[in-house]
């Protein structure tokens, strides 16, 4: 079986703040394992031929953690002005590539390779700009909803505090899963604004831009609604470890 012609980035710049740990988040344990090592083990059952790490937060000891891992690079992210910024400092990393870029989190250790396989499948099958892995769960609480149009195809991602009652009845979600075409994830990117309350450049400000200019963006709901537990608190890691332990449907 040979490689996809694809590039996977891992956002894994962040600090676990909520986590009641000073590890940077990806390394914290999950059933043994940091997390980011279940992440990084389904994109080599993807047979994905290189993957970019976003580091940032003690970025030594991700490196460090890692230092036994094939067709791995990494790209420092300092400061770190959202994740919109922590693509934008893998455009030289990405120079000259022209293919698929899979953009995953490091702290979402449930991700499956089928599901990973599926995006690139559909990707290589409609050419879109941006392909959006969603999910339908039951509680949405706190996570991005997937605003489609009457006939069913995507318009925007609005989160949860900027959502109106309607919006925040949708049960399909925003799992910050993506294929990219890399050169239309550049442009886009050229086009984010950081004038938010954060300051911050989100990478979920991309499909908007690119269906605004006319680019194919497509939601595609082929992520279980376990894939959607990612972990920011200690509660969400003992929901997540359990997940991992049982055996999964």
């Amino acid at each position: 079986m040979t490689a996809i012609e694809a590039v996977a980035v891992v956002l894994a710049a962040g600090k676990g703040t909520r986590m009641k740990s000073d590890l940077p988040k990806v390394l914290v344990p999950a059933a043994g394992r940091p997390m980011i090592d279940y992440v990084l083990d389904t994109l080599a059952a993807c047979r994905i031929g290189r993957v970019v790490v976003v580091v940032g937060y003690r970025a030594e000891d991700v490196r460090s953690a890692l230092v036994s891992r094939k067709n791995l690079s990494f790209v420092l992210q300092s400061p770190q002005h959202g994740t919109g910024h922590a693509l934008i400092v893998c455009r030289e990393a990405l120079a000259g590539f022209d293919g698929p870029v899979v953009i995953l989190t490091g702290d979402s250790p449930l991700i499956r390779a089928a599901s990973i396989t599926s995006l690139l499948d559909e990707f290589q099958r409609r050419r879109p700009a941006c392909l959006l892995g969603t999910a339908h769960k039951q509680n949405p609480q706190g996570l991005g909803r997937i605003v489609r149009d009457a006939k069913g195809e995507f318009l925007r991602i609005v989160e949860e505090k900027d959502a109106s009652p309607d919006e925040r009845a949708i049960a399909e979600v925003n799992l910050s899963c993506y294929v990219f075409n890399c050169r239309d994830l550049f442009w886009a990117l050229d086009r984010v604004s950081n004038k938010n309350a954060s300051g911050e450049y989100y990478l979920t400000d991309c499909p908007r831009i690119l269906l605004a200019a006319g680019k194919p963006v497509v939601a595609l709901p082929v992520l279980s609604a376990v894939e959607s537990l990612s972990v920011n608190t200690l509660a969400e890691l003992a929901e997540v470890e359990r997940a991992l332990i049982e055996p999964q449907a």
